[in-house]
C-alpha cells in the first residue's frame, strides 16, 4: 500500500505553480490510496496539486506521493457527500485552484478511485493541452443504467443548450480557471443560502458564458448511489432542479442555435431479463392513470392524455411510447414548473410514474432488439424537434389552452 510522507513547509509555499489541480470528494483510506496511485501513473513527473478534504495528510498539512503534492484542506464550504457534485464542491475547487494559482481543475466525485489513469489523462488533457473549458465525463453504463439521465436529463440539455455530453450530471471533470470560476459564482448563491447540497449544472453555464465544451470517454466507472431515498425524491431532486435552472436561462435557450452533430456508438442490446421488473413499472403507471388523472389534465393538452389512455390498456409485448409523446410530456410538466400550475412537489410527484412508463417502454424496445444507444438518440432528436412548442407555450402560455 502506497503511504504518505509530511512536509513540513506550508501549503502556500510552492516552488512554482502547478499544471493541476485535482479536487477530491470525500473518500475511504484504501480508496484515497488507490486513486493517488492511479493519479500518479496518468501524470508522471508532472506538476499536480491533490486536495483532498480528508485527514489523509493530517488536517490542512502537506505530502508527497510518487511525485504527486498532496495537500489536505479545511472546505469553506462543507460538502454534503452527495452521489453527485454539489456547489460546495465546484466552490471549494474554485478556491482551491485560486490558492494555488493552478490554470486547470479536475473535479472528481466519490468512487472516483475506480476511473482508469487513461480516463484521469483524458479528462485534464482536453482542458491543458487542447484548452477546453469543460470537459464532461463520458461513462460506459449497462444499457438499464442511468436511465433518468437517459429520459430527462440528456435530452432537454441537448435540445436547449445545443450541447452533447451524453452526462450533463457527471461526477468527474476538467474545468479550465474561467470555467471554475463561473460554476463557482453560480454556487456561491446557493452555499450563501445554506444549501451546500445544491446542483450546479455546468453544461448550461458553459453555454451561456460561449465557452468550450468536450466529453471525454472514460469507459466503466463505479457510480455512487443516492442513500436513503426512493426513486420519487431522486427524480424530484434532479428534475427540480434542471427545470429551475432552464427556467433561470430561458433567454438564452430561446435563441436557435445548432447542435453538433456527433457519431452515436453502438452498445450491445440488454439481455432479456428483469420482467417482473417491468411488469411493476406498467403496474405503476396503470395505477396512476386512475389516481393522478386529474391533476395530468392540469398539466397535458388532451392529444397526451389520449396517448396515455392507450397505453394504459396496452399489454406489455406491445407496449411503446413513442418518442414524440415522451418529450411533449417532459416539455408540458417544465412549463408547469415553470407557471407553479399544481403545487411543485406534487407536481414532479406526478411526473414519477410517466417516467416509469417511458422507462418500462425503453426495456421493451431493447429486449425486442432495439439498440439502447440508438433509440436514447432518437429521444434526443424528439425533444429538439418538439423545442418550438417549448418556446412558443413559454411565451405565450394561453395559446395552445382549449
Amino acid at each position: 500500500m502506497a503511504t504518505t510522507q509530511t512536509i513540513n513547509e506550508p501549503a502556500t509555499s510552492a516552488a512554482g505553480a502547478p499544471s493541476l489541480l485535482v479536487s477530491l470528494a470525500s473518500l475511504s483510506h484504501d480508496a484515497f490510496e488507490h486513486l493517488l496511485t492511479n493519479l500518479g501513473a496518468a501524470f508522471p513527473g508532472e506538476a499536480v496539486v491533490v486536495a483532498t478534504p480528508d485527514n489523509a495528510v493530517g488536517g490542512d498539512a502537506e505530502a508527497n506521493h510518487g511525485g504527486l503534492r498532496v495537500v489536505g484542506y479545511t472546505p469553506s464550504a462543507p460538502s454534503p457527500g452527495s452521489w453527485t457534485l454539489t456547489a460546495a464542491d465546484f466552490l471549494n475547487a474554485h478556491e482551491l485552484a485560486a490558492r494555488y494559482q493552478a490554470p486547470a481543475v479536475l473535479v472528481l466525485g466519490t468512487e472516483a478511485q475506480s476511473l482508469a489513469p487513461s480516463a484521469l489523462r483524458g479528462l485534464a488533457d482536453s482542458v491543458v493541452s487542447n484548452g477546453c473549458d469543460l470537459a464532461m465525463a463520458r461513462y460506459t453504463l449497462p444499457p438499464r443504467a442511468g436511465l433518468v439521465n437517459s429520459a430527462i436529463l440528456y435530452p432537454v440539455t441537448r435540445a436547449l443548450f445545443a450541447a452533447r455530453p451524453r452526462f450533463p450530471l457527471a461526477i468527474d471533470m476538467a474545468l479550465s480557471a474561467r470555467m471554475a470560476e463561473r460554476l463557482a459564482t453560480a454556487a456561491q448563491r446557493f452555499t450563501a443560502a445554506g444549501q451546500t447540497d445544491a446542483m450546479v449544472w455546468p453544461i448550461s453555464e458553459a453555454a451561456v458564458a460561449g465557452f468550450s465544451i468536450a466529453q471525454v470517454e472514460v469507459g466503466t466507472r463505479t457510480l455512487p448511489a443516492p442513500q436513503g431515498v426512493d426513486l420519487n425524491s431522486v427524480l424530484a431532486q434532479v428534475a427540480g432542479s434542471l427545470f429551475s435552472d432552464v427556467d433561470a436561462k430561458a433567454s438564452f435557450w430561446q435563441r436557435a442555435r445548432p447542435v453538433q452533430t456527433e457519431r452515436i456508438p453502438v452498445i450491445p442490446a440488454a439481455t432479456p431479463t428483469g420482467s417482473d421488473e417491468v411488469q411493476g413499472m406498467l403496474d405503476t403507471f396503470r395505477l396512476a392513470y386512475t389516481n393522478l388523472h386529474e391533476i395530468w389534465s392540469l398539466v397535458l393538452p388532451p392529444q397526451s392524455l389520449l396517448g396515455l389512455k392507450r397505453l394504459s390498456v396496452m399489454q406489455p409485448a406491445e407496449f411503446r411510447m413513442s418518442d414524440s409523446l415522451w418529450a411533449r410530456i417532459v416539455y408540458d410538466f417544465l412549463l408547469a414548473y415553470r407557471l407553479r400550475t399544481i403545487n411543485r412537489g406534487h407536481l414532479l410527484g406526478a411526473l414519477t410514474p410517466l417516467y416509469l412508463a417511458w422507462a418500462a417502454s425503453h426495456i421493451l424496445m431493447t429486449e425486442a432488439g432495439t439498440d439502447p444507444e440508438r433509440h436514447i438518440e432518437a429521444v434526443a432528436a424528439a425533444f429538439e424537434a418538439d423545442k418550438p412548442y417549448l418556446v412558443s407555450r413559454w411565451r405565450w402560455p394561453d395559446r395552445f389552452n382549449p
